[in-house]
């Protein structure tokens, strides 16, 4: 029986939306930074099949975000190996040369031996592996007045120049804004407030304006190798997805 939005409380909005593979996150191993390095509502994939929301306020969002250029990176299940995926930010580094960001992991080879694989990738590799659809040409801020406009006719209460909070929103909205700031956005925490980038992403989603969210999503991840002690493990499903 489906669910019905009204009945859902935030707890069970969540698990409606997302879960973790058995596999995702095992203990803590060696790892440079410090304090909380990731978390379980980060980068984790939306259950978007029509069977959830079946009559229900989101069932349109669910076919949209389905069918969005998003949704590969929304709705893709790679499991999530907390070693291969530590391995990785250990040795992450940004070569200012070619542009890509350069790690090394442990696979098996032929034999079943675990050796190092050097492993490199750019903007470009990011964008054909989740499928995002977008170009280097596309532009990776939108007009600040669009995107308010926007807010307005998604039935956004707050104040126009305060912050963005998914409780702000019509349901249908908030629904969307969730599935995108849990799947897409770098954080590790803060999940009801919608930054400027993820409200960008879902203005062009709306308004079928182009958006360079490949490399939005490539800068957090420079970024994220330049934090030093607090570092974490960010994207830990698009890492698997790229190596």
């Amino acid at each position: 029986m489906a669910i019905s939005f009204k009945e859902l409380t935030s707890q069970s909005f969540s698990y409606l939306l997302y879960e973790l593979s058995d596999n995702s996150f095992g203990k803590k191993s060696d790892w440079v930074g410090k304090g909380k390095d990731w978390d379980k509502g980060h980068n984790v994939y939306c259950l978007l099949d029509a069977t959830n929301t079946e009559t229900t306020v989101v069932e349109e969002i669910f076919k949209f975000l389905r069918e969005s250029r998003i949704g590969k990176a929304l709705t893709d299940k790679t499991i999530v190996y907390n070693s291969h995926v530590r391995r990785f930010w250990n040795s992450a580094r940004y070569d200012e040369e070619d542009k890509m960001l350069h790690s090394a992991v442990r696979k098996k080879d032929e034999n079943g031996q675990d050796v190092n694989l050097e492993i490199k990738f750019g903007v470009e590799d990011l964008r054909r592996v989740l499928e995002l659809g977008d170009t280097d040409k596309d532009p990776t801020i939108m007009p600040e007045c669009l995107a308010k406009r926007m807010w307005c006719r998604m039935g956004f209460t707050g104040h126009i120049n305060g912050k963005m909070t998914k409780t702000s929103f019509f349901n249908a909205y908030k629904f969307m804004m969730h599935c995108v700031v849990h799947s897409l956005s770098h954080r590790k925490g803060a999940y009801d407030e919608t930054s400027d980038y993820i409200m960008n992403s879902i203005t062009s989603l709306v308004l079928n304006r182009c958006y360079n969210i490949s490399q939005v999503i490539f800068e957090h991840m420079k970024e994220n190798i330049k934090a030093g002690s607090d570092k974490y493990i960010m994207y830990p499903r698009f890492i698997m997805m790229m190596c």
